[in-house]
């Protein structure tokens, strides 16, 4: 695949992924036209064959795998791992709000959502919801409206002067945003409203809506940016796009040997959740895959995971806000992500394996420890290495903005790390 099918390839994922639902989706679509198979978790897997299968779990998270023509016990499993959630507005349950005649509905801040992008921009709405069917049964409904439907304006400077200076935001106050204007004292129903919008787009069998987990997404389109195209900007790449990345490398990776990608879902609000990273998901897909607990150990020491999560670029405006050794320049490569507290579970083992493989590929890589006067992120690698004992790397390509409404990468370090994860798929024996 050539970098430029590939960043097209990114732009059409990320805008068919306003939700992690909506992801999966995307992603199980991709699998199935690739010739993978779905697996129930309530079904037995006794039969399971040489083959390329994958998992969901709550539609928001996914596990792929390949089993190779090996022994698990022997070869272990190349792993690669990501998240499918990014921050977001989510709309509560009971949302309605009639003030001076604009219906608003209120929100929940989902993870570290940097807000002030958030003002003045076109939003939509997406999501899952669960209703009752023609028949009196429970069915579950994707659902995006995909056209503006809402925004959240800004207050005029006028009414506020030092708002460049001092203006802080309020999140149950200043964050609802505005989806219609009302006659009368007539509050609308959310609920009905969203029906009305479903059975527009065909689904005329809902009889009630029970419940939903929906959210506030921009409808701009991710895009190339830059004189020589040398960005992508869009929504939530931290972190489909390391969805994207490992997606793309495992649907072409070596059918002989064991690899496994799992995306999962609350890594933003820490993983702790049955679709979580901290959940028993992968521990549970990995021990239907041995025979005797015993198998499970030996795969896992034979095995390695390559945790990937956006990085922080070092930002030309506030480049004292990184160690001035370790500040990641976007086209430059992917980013080995290494912490002292284990923020990160990269060591020099694992280090040492991922910069091999990425000097077979040609693929430069860099550097970034936090500044050590402040504190750092994390990410679902230190998580799924103290949940099933694999040994494990961080990495991710460099951004600015991350968790903004819009984030920005450079065009050709994507490409560069599915080099990296395609070649380590393919590894016959990890040392």
């Amino acid at each position: 695949m050539k970098i430029d099918q590939f960043n097209e390839g990114l732009l059409s994922f990320l805008q068919s992924s306003p939700t992690p639902f909506h992801a999966v989706q995307t992603i199980s679509s991709a699998l199935k036209h690739a010739g993978f198979t779905k697996l129930n978790e309530s079904d037995s897997w006794d039969q399971i064959k040489n083959g390329r299968y994958f998992v969901t779990r709550n539609d928001s998270s996914v596990i792929v795998f390949t089993t190779g023509n090996r022994d698990f016990r022997e070869s272990g499993f190349r792993m690669v791992g990501a998240h499918t959630d990014s921050p977001c507005l989510k709309i509560k349950p009971n949302p309605e709000m009639l003030n001076n005649h604009y219906l608003q509905l209120g929100v929940e801040v989902y993870g570290g959502v940097l807000l002030n992008p958030w003002f003045d921009r076109d939003l939509s709405i997406a999501g899952r919801v669960h209703c009752l069917g023609k028949e009196g049964n429970i069915e579950s409904r994707l659902v995006d409206f995909q056209k503006p439907v809402a925004t959240i304006p800004s207050l005029a400077i006028h009414l506020d002067r030092e708002a460049n200076e001092k203006r802080t935001i309020n999140k149950q106050k200043h964050l609802p945003p505005i989806l219609m204007q009302v006659p009368g004292k007539r509050e609308p129903d959310f609920k009905s409203l969203l029906l009305k919008e479903m059975n527009r787009d065909g689904e005329t069998e809902i009889k009630e809506i029970l419940d939903y987990e929906l959210s506030f997404y921009d409808t701009q389109a991710p895009n190339r940016v830059g004189l020589k195209d040398e960005f992508i900007a869009g929504a939530r790449m931290d972190n489909l796009l390391s969805c994207y990345i490992g997606l793309m490398a495992i649907m072409e990776a070596d059918e002989n040997t064991p690899a496994l990608l799992v995306c999962t879902d609350h890594e933003e609000v820490g993983s702790m959740s049955a679709s979580g990273a901290q959940g028993p998901f992968l521990k549970s897909v990995l021990e239907r895959l041995g025979s005797h607990p015993e198998d499970l150990t030996r795969m896992l020491c034979k095995s390695m995971m390559i945790s990937v999560d956006n990085a922080h670029g070092i930002h030309p405006n506030y480049a004292d806000k990184h160690d001035s050794k370790h500040g990641p320049i976007l086209n430059r490569g992917p980013v080995i992500k290494i912490n002292a507290n284990q923020r990160y579970a990269s060591n020099s083992e694992t280090i040492a394996i991922f910069k091999q493989i990425s000097q077979m590929q040609n693929v430069t890589t860099q550097n970034f420890v936090v500044r050590s006067d402040m504190a750092c992120g994390s990410t679902i690698g230190p998580i799924t290495a103290s949940e099933i004992g694999v040994r494990t790397i961080d990495v991710g390509v460099p951004q600015f903005a991350m968790h903004s409404i819009r984030e920005l990468v450079g065009s050709k370090d994507s490409y560069a790390l599915y080099q990296v994860l395609k070649a380590f798929n393919t590894l016959v024996d990890l040392p």
